[in-house]
């Protein structure tokens, strides 16, 4: 049976890449209101890493497709070759 986590209980939470790069972290999640389905992940990113650097940035923030997430747990884990780099 999967568990379904508010967005309360995700803010805040690493992102890690599958590789083990440290994205940033999870701040907002954005969900399509006709669907109710998760779009996307609105991550600040660290400054250290070179994969969330790359990444185009909205007001200092980052948007990662919910469709690159892989596991969420203690952090949430994303499929780096399917986070889009525009």
């Amino acid at each position: 049976m999967a568990k379904y986590l508010i967005a309360r209980q995700l803010s805040g939470k690493k992102i890690i890449t599958n590789d083990g790069e440290d994205f940033g972290r999870l701040v907002d999640i954005n969900i399509n209101e006709l669907t109710g389905k998760i779009e996307n992940l609105v991550v600040e990113p660290n400054p250290d890493s070179d994969g969330a650097n790359k990444l185009k940035k909205e007001d200092g923030m980052v948007h990662i497709n919910y469709d690159a997430v892989t596991a969420i747990g203690d952090y949430v884990i994303v499929e780096k070759r399917n986070v889009s780099y525009e």
